[in-house]
């Protein structure tokens, strides 16, 4: 486990969020928890396209989607102190069930903030994955608000669904990977 800096949430005004440095630390970091995905190619898309084409097969991902990635290195890369208290999140899908997962995984409490209209099977997702789910209006500012109260009730770290450094490092690592193989395939 690692430590993150208070401000770590929040990608905005540091600079890049990610080196090549961060980067390989993030892919050590979540390498035991997560898939090593296929890429894979269609013949019969590829006569369509006209080209050749790959595809990053996330579904076969942990969660089932790709977002299980970003949500484990942000929380494996906070230290035992600043994980104690959990994590808080807000989202409406598989960023939701990705943080209620690497949390299990933790073994650290998940207050996941959904919107009273998200669909039933990503809420389903979160609870089978343990964690605690407290509803919020559809809009983006109750979500927001909502989740910042959790956080002063709890002391919950944020995972923002998408403005979060060690999210991006992943995505970085992510591309940089697939961009990788495909050059030697």
């Amino acid at each position: 486990m690692g430590s993150r800096d208070d401000d770590g949430q929040n990608a905005e005004g540091q600079g890049y969020a990610a080196d090549i440095n961060s980067i390989r630390e993030a892919q050590a970091r979540i390498a035991p928890y997560v898939h090593k995905t296929p890429i894979l190619s269609s013949t019969s898309i590829n006569a369509i396209a006209g080209k050749q084409l790959f595809f990053k097969c996330e579904c076969f991902q942990k969660a089932g989607a790709f977002k299980i990635r970003g949500a484990s290195n942000s929380i494996f890369a906070l230290d035992d102190i600043q994980a104690a208290k959990g994590v808080v999140t807000h989202s409406s899908g598989n960023h939701a069930a990705a943080v209620a997962l690497a949390a299990k995984l933790r073994g650290i409490p998940a207050y996941i903030v959904i919107p009273e209209n998200a669909p039933a099977c990503k809420v389903e997702n979160v609870n089978r994955y343990g964690g605690q789910v407290i509803w919020s209006d559809v809009t983006m500012e109750s979500r927001e608000s909502t989740a910042k109260k959790v956080q002063e009730e709890t002391g919950a770290i944020l995972i923002h669904p998408f403005n979060d450094k060690y999210t991006i490092r992943v995505q970085y690592a992510l591309n940089f990977w697939s961009k990788s193989l495909r050059s030697t395939q």
